[in-house]
């Protein structure tokens, strides 16, 4: 299979840990039979660098061309880079919003990965970790709460805000087909989470999301109060597969999810339209500080690459690889700095791409 695969390297450690995915992509390929076809594109500062702006019209084109695109962190530092001297237009972080928009990025995937030999970075009581935990926040996007309608005003004399929470019967669909679907290539067990006691609008999520459910009878459905779900996820971890959620909330538990694991340079995400196209990113930051250093941790973009694999391109063998080679590196006693623990032995980023492709192989 020929793979054509936007590449946006970003800014401060992005092109540092997207040439190590890259890389991982390339002996993929190389073991599996497939060929990646790349296409650079520009986002963010290095495209104020170059065009003046963070997005550009053809960087928009070109990424509708690709079959899915890697993407790097965005953004620099607030206190020093010139790029946030910029009006907000203007800056690093809305030429991301801007492409999410323009690709009609509506689900976003957000993987909660406790690997086992990690389990000592994890806040959470061992008995709680043992053996590791594998969930993954499936989050609306580009509805809900943070695209309504809002203002502020004087009411009798009274500074008043609203914000409207807003979903349709087909904004809440196709989230929850794309999250049952997902469900299907892992536990077959879908968690919807709302707060359907007390709002209208997760009354018509929960409802819908039930109809949707008809559709995938291998696929057990259960629903969780949003409250109880963010209690759940500090209790018991493994109890979740998929957890299928507004837009609000998932930013939420998202964030909660992504901190029970430990380190965030090891989190993968993944957001996607209607079709396979996807956009694959770390859920880190850009870490202006150590670019140039070396010392980042690549696994969360390599990760991202295997989701790539998975959802863009349905080769669930091949990420299953990637992903198992990342586990037996770690289980080898190899880390990053941010992940480091006695009696291990710390490696540069460069070395841990070149030993996450030296385990990458067939089953």
């Amino acid at each position: 299979m020929n793979l054509h695969i936007g590449v946006i390297r970003g800014d401060g450690i992005g092109p540092e840990i997207v040439t190590e995915a890259v890389k991982v992509l390339n002996k993929v390929g190389e073991i599996f039979g497939h060929t990646c076809q790349y296409e650079e594109l520009l986002l963010g500062g290095a495209s104020i660098d170059v065009h003046g702006v963070p997005l550009t019209d053809e960087t928009i084109e070109k990424a509708k061309t690709c079959d899915a695109v890697l993407m790097g962190s965005i953004g620099g530092d607030a206190k020093t880079s010139p790029w946030y001297r910029l009006e907000p237009s203007k800056r690093p972080e809305a030429g991301l919003l801007a492409i999410r928009k323009a690709l009609n990025l509506f689900a976003n995937l957000r993987p909660a990965v406790l690997y086992e030999e990690l389990k000592e970075a994890c806040p959470l009581k061992e008995e709680i970790t043992e053996g590791g935990f594998d969930l993954m926040i499936m989050r609306e996007l580009t509805g809900g709460l943070y695209f309504g309608e809002r203002r502020t005003e004087e009411v009798d004399g009274v500074m008043t805000a609203y914000d409207s929470l807003t979903y349709n019967e087909n904004e809440i669909r196709r989230i929850a087909k794309r999250a049952f679907e997902i469900a299907m290539k892992r536990r077959k067990h879908v968690t919807s989470v709302d707060k359907a006691n007390v709002l209208d609008s997760s009354r018509l999520w929960r409802k819908v999301v039930e109809e949707v459910a008809e559709e995938y009878p291998e696929v057990t459905l259960t629903h969780m109060l949003v409250d109880n779900c963010a209690m759940q996820l500090v209790k018991d971890p493994k109890q979740f597969d998929v957890v299928l959620t507004e837009n609000m909330f998932g930013d939420i538990l998202s964030d909660e999810a992504s901190m029970v694991t430990g380190s965030i340079g090891m989190l993968a995400s993944a957001s996607l339209n209607e079709t396979k196209f996807g956009l694959y990113e770390p859920s880190g930051g850009s870490a202006p500080d150590i670019a140039g250093l070396g010392i980042a941790n690549p696994i969360a973009t390599i990760l991202s690459a295997a989701m790539l694999l998975r959802y863009s391109f349905d080769l669930d063998q091949e990420a299953d690889a990637v992903e198992a080679a990342v586990s037996r590196t770690l289980k080898d006693g190899y880390r990053t700095g941010d992940i480091m623990s006695e009696g291990k032995t710390k490696v540069n980023t460069k070395e841990m791409g070149d030993l996450i492709c030296e385990r990458i192989c067939r089953k």
